[in-house]
């Protein structure tokens, strides 16, 4: 019976740490509050982070809003990564970050292609009425 008593009680620690492990791994996938990401956003800086950078793309890839947003804002200086951060303004206005439409709203009137269209068809509802 002592046995039985010592082999349940080791069993009983072996499957405690398990999840213990388990819901460790699960806080590590979990996307961070809107503080956490901003504020990792702000490590990144004029020279580059990669680190949190990386961080950000995973966290914008998992859907949040924020992630989104701060990584656009991070691709806005880049030309290369321009159409990148219009996508995720796109997708982080779409989930209701106002920030997010902000930045798009600024990238369109930005853009004298988006301006011109924008201005033609403001003439052309005009004339119409």
């Amino acid at each position: 019976m002592e046995l039985f008593n010592k082999s349940g009680v080791l069993v009983s620690s072996v499957l405690v740490l398990v999840g213990a492990l388990i819901a460790c791994q699960a806080q590590e996938d979990a996307i961070p509050s809107p503080t956490v990401i901003e504020a990792a956003a702000m490590q990144i800086g004029p020279t580059g982070q990669p680190a949190a950078e990386r961080r950000l793309q995973e966290w914008a890839a998992q859907g949040s809003p924020v992630a989104q947003r701060e990584l656009a804002l991070r691709y806005l200086s880049n030309p290369a990564k321009r159409r990148e951060a219009m996508e995720l303004f796109e997708r982080a206005a779409s989930a209701g970050d106002a920030q997010a439409a902000v930045g798009l709203v600024g990238m369109a009137h930005d853009s004298s292609a988006a301006h011109r269209v924008i201005k033609e068809a403001a003439t052309a509802n005009y004339v119409a009425h």
